[in-house]
C-alpha cells in the first residue's frame, strides 16, 4: 500500500499537466478577448502581452520608492524626510554620518546663518507660549505648542487614527484639528486642545438646510476641550473645490456627527453661501466669536495678495477688534484629501511665496500684534518649521508629518479606501494594525523631537528661543546657486539682526 508521500509524488506529473492546460486556456481565452474588443488598441495589437504594461506600471510606484530612487528624490517627501520623522516619532537618534545628501544648489534652498558664538544651553530659555484672542475673546488660548496637528477628518482618516492623533496630542500639549468633518468623540477621548473646523458644508453645526446652526455651535463651544475655531475658506489640495462625500461612507455613525442624511451623497458648495466677500467674511468670523465666546480665524489658500489687502482695509474701518484671530495659509501644492489633479498640481501659491507675502501684508497693516499667524502645508521636519517661523509664522501644523509619525509609508492610496497602514480606511482589517495607544506615544515623540530640532536651530542662529527668529537668519539659494538673505527677498520686516 503506497504511502501518502508517493501518492502525492506519483500525481505530480498529472497535476502538473492539469495546471499547464488551465494556464494554456486562460491565455487562449485571454488572447480571443483581445483581439476581438475595440476599446484597447495595446491589447488589441499586442493580445496576452500587452496585459503586462499595465501590470509594470501599477507595479512601478512600488519598484521606484523601495528600490531606484534616491533619498532625496521621491515626491512629494523624499525618503530623507520621512526617515527623519520615522525616527523622531520613535524618539530614535537622528544623527547622520559621513556628510550631507541635500544638494543646496537648487533654488529655493534654505541655508540658516550660524552665528559665531551660538546661544550656550545655560543661556537659552523655553519657547514661550503664544496666546490668542486675549483681549478680543471671552476664551483667549494659550498655546505652548509650536508645532501642531493639521486638520484631518474623521471619515477621510479612520477611527484609530484619530484616538492615536488625540492621544499624542493630550501627551505632547499640542492642539489637534478636527478638520471639516465635525467633532466626533474620538477627538474628545484623547483630552486633547481641539480646533473646531467649520468647512463649507458646515459639517456638524449645520441646519438641514445647509446653513450655519447657532445652536450647533453653542453646543459645541461647551466643550472645554474646543479651544478655537476655523472657518476654513479653502484648503491647498483644492482650492475653489468643495468636498464629496459618498453616501457609501456615510453611515448611521457619521450621519449623527455630520448632521447629514444616511447613505446619500454629501456634496460641499465651493464656498461658505453666506461669505461672498471680505466684509462678509467678517460678520461671519464675529458672529461666531460672539456665540462661541473663543478665538476664530479663517484658514486659505492665497491666490492673489488682493483679497487679504481688502480684509485687512476693512479691518481697520471696523475696527481691530473686527479682525480674525489667527489665520491659516495653507500651501497651494496638496494635501491629505483626495482632489482633482488639476487643482493639486496648478492651484493656488505654495507657501513657500504665501507665507511671507500674507506677513508683509499683515505688517503694513499694522496688524502683526492683532492676528497670530499659522502656516501648514508641506511642514514635516525642523527646517520646515524654522522657515516659516524665521518667515513670520506664530505656529505650524501639519497633517501628513503625523500621518508618517503613526504609520504612513507613502503608499498613496488615501482616496482609495486601501491604506495598508489603517490610516486613511475603514476596512476594519486594515485598520487592525494601527494601535492607537503605541502610535499616540509617536506622535507625542514627534513633537518632542520636532521642538527640540527647531530650538537647536534657533540656538545656533544666535538668538534664546524660536519666536525671536526673523528673516534675517535664513538665506534663500538663488537661481544662479548664489545665496542671498531672506530679508533681502522680502525687505519689510527687518528687525533683528544676527549677532
Amino acid at each position: 500500500m503506497p504511502t501518502t508521500s508517493e501518492l502525492i509524488f506519483n500525481l505530480m506529473p498529472t497535476l502538473f499537466v492539469w495546471l499547464l492546460g488551465i494556464v494554456f486556456a486562460i491565455i487562449v481565452v485571454t488572447f480571443v478577448f483581445d483581439i476581438s474588443q475595440s476599446k484597447n488598441a495595446i491589447l488589441r495589437n499586442y493580445p496576452v502581452v500587452g496585459h503586462f504594461r499595465y501590470l509594470f506600471s501599477n507595479l512601478g510606484e512600488f519598484f521606484r520608492q523601495y528600490f531606484f530612487a534616491m533619498d532625496r528624490e521621491e515626491m512629494p517627501f523624499n525618503r530623507a524626510e520621512r526617515q527623519w520623522v520615522h525616527r523622531a516619532s520613535s524618539d530614535k537618534d537622528n544623527t547622520i554620518a559621513f556628510g550631507s545628501t541635500k544638494n543646496l544648489n537648487i533654488p529655493g534652498s534654505i541655508i540658516f546663518i550660524n552665528c559665531p558664538f551660538p546661544m550656550l544651553d545655560s543661556d537659552a530659555v523655553q519657547t514661550r507660549a503664544v496666546t490668542i484672542g486675549e483681549g478680543y475673546s471671552k476664551h483667549p488660548y494659550k498655546a505652548s505648542s509650536i508645532f501642531n496637528i493639521s486638520g484631518m477628518s474623521y471619515g477621510a482618516i479612520s477611527k484609530p487614527a484619530v484616538l492615536a492623533l488625540s492621544g499624542g496630542a493630550k501627551k505632547a500639549d499640542c492642539w489637534m484639528n478636527t478638520g471639516e468633518g465635525g467633532l466626533s468623540p474620538y477627538h474628545l477621548k484623547g483630552g486633547a486642545d481641539l480646533v473646531f473646523q467649520i468647512g463649507t458644508a458646515k459639517y456638524g453645526v449645520r441646519n438641514d438646510d445647509g446653513s450655519l446652526s447657532d445652536q450647533k455651535l453653542a453646543d459645541i463651544a461647551q466643550h472645554d476641550q474646543v479651544k478655537m475655531f476655523e472657518i476654513k475658506i479653502s484648503q491647498g489640495a483644492k482650492p475653489g473645490k468643495g468636498g464629496i462625500l459618498p453616501g457609501i461612507k456615510v453611515n448611521t455613525e457619521i450621519s449623527k456627527i455630520r448632521g447629514i442624511p444616511k447613505g446619500i451623497d454629501s456634496i460641499s458648495p465651493n464656498r461658505h453661501i453666506e461669505v461672498s466677500s471680505s466684509s462678509e467674511l467678517l460678520d461671519m468670523i464675529n458672529h461666531v466669536r460672539d456665540i462661541t465666546e473663543r478665538p476664530v480665524g479663517f484658514k486659505t489658500v492665497i491666490g492673489h495678495i488682493r483679497f487679504l489687502e481688502d480684509l485687512l482695509d476693512e479691518v481697520n474701518k471696523r475696527g481691530v477688534e473686527s479682525a480674525p484671530d489667527f489665520i491659516t495659509i495653507d500651501g497651494g501644492d496638496g494635501g491629505t484629501g483626495a482632489a482633482p489633479m488639476a487643482l493639486m498640481d496648478n492651484v493656488g501659491l505654495p507657501l513657500r511665496e504665501a507665507l511671507p507675502l500674507v506677513v508683509d501684508t499683515i505688517l503694513k497693516h499694522g496688524l502683526e500684534d492683532r492676528i497670530k499667524l499659522i502656516a501648514s502645508g508641506k511642514m514635516i521636519t525642523p527646517a520646515d518649521v524654522a522657515w516659516a517661523i524665521c518667515a513670520g509664522a506664530d505656529f505650524v501644523t501639519s497633517a501628513r508629518g503625523f500621518m508618517f509619525a503613526i504609520g504612513c509609508v507613502q503608499s498613496l492610496k488615501c482616496n482609495k479606501n486601501t491604506c495598508p497602514t489603517g490610516i486613511t480606511t475603514h476596512n476594519k482589517r486594515l485598520q487592525k494594525g494601527l494601535d492607537p495607544e503605541n502610535k499616540s506615544v509617536k506622535v507625542a515623540n514627534y513633537v518632542m523631537n520636532m521642538t527640540k530640532t527647531v530650538e537647536m536651530i534657533a540656538h545656533s542662529c544666535g538668538v534664546k528661543e524660536v519666536h525671536l527668529l526673523n528673516r534675517t537668519h535664513v538665506r534663500i539659494v538663488q537661481p544662479d546657486g548664489k545665496s542671498i538673505p531672506m530679508n533681502e527677498l522680502y525687505p519689510l520686516c527687518t528687525e533683528g539682526e544676527n549677532e
